[in-house]
């Protein structure tokens, strides 16, 4: 929705929106994509069809909910193009897409998947995954990143990811440095060891 529309809602209808896109972002964030809209609207104190009236399918309540996530995926990427070393700038990409990531599970998962074109949402996914496959060409160009590599070995790492369970998001964040310096290392063309960040306790450890 334009903002321009969005500034001739009556105040109701407008703070309606805002609950629903506020309730929406928490929910995909901690559960996924599969909340259905009839607990959205539940959470967020208003009708079904009021979230109907505002977003006529979940897939553009989706990409309204994670428009600014996306923008920063997109911000990150280009970050990682202007870095004068192409694999600082790869490494750069994959920690902070990591990081973004393992703070937000629904995002993660509307980023990986197909959605239809709602609002733009896959015209810039697709734009930000161009800009990714461009930094990849410049660091297997540069000798740094392997020759083997695909962008589904990225994806690979993502998903892997977003599997990070803990209860703060502090843990969760340094889980996901560590986890990101391994992927790394893989990924380099000729890996040098490199003292990882530190380990944090998970549910599977057993120290």
């Amino acid at each position: 929705m334009t903002t321009q529309v969005v500034a001739t809602l009556r105040s109701d209808a407008r703070d309606n929106r805002l609950r629903i896109l506020v309730v929406a972002r928490a929910a995909f964030a901690a559960e996924g994509l599969d909340v259905p809209i009839r607990e959205i609207a539940r959470r967020a104190e208003v009708g079904v069809a009021t979230v109907y009236r505002h977003f006529p399918t979940k897939e553009a309540l989706l990409a309204e909910a994670f428009a600014e996530q996306l923008t920063l995926c997109s911000t990150i990427v280009e970050e990682g193009l202007a870095a004068a070393d192409p694999w600082d700038g790869f490494c750069l990409v994959l920690e902070k897409l990591m990081e973004v990531h393992v703070l937000d599970r629904g995002f993660a998962r509307a980023f990986a998947s197909q959605l239809p074109d709602a609002a733009g949402f896959a015209a810039d996914r697709d734009r930000t995954l161009r800009l990714l496959l461009h930094l990849v060409r410049r660091a297997k160009e540069a000798g740094a990143l392997r020759s083997d590599f695909v962008l589904e070995d990225m994806s690979l790492a993502l998903m892997a990811n977003d599997g990070i369970r803990t209860e703060s998001p502090e843990t969760r964040v340094a889980a996901s440095r560590r986890f990101a310096a391994l992927m790394i290392q893989s990924f380099q063309a000729q890996p040098v060891p490199m003292p990882l960040p530190r380990a944090v306790r998970l549910p599977l450890s057993r120290r």
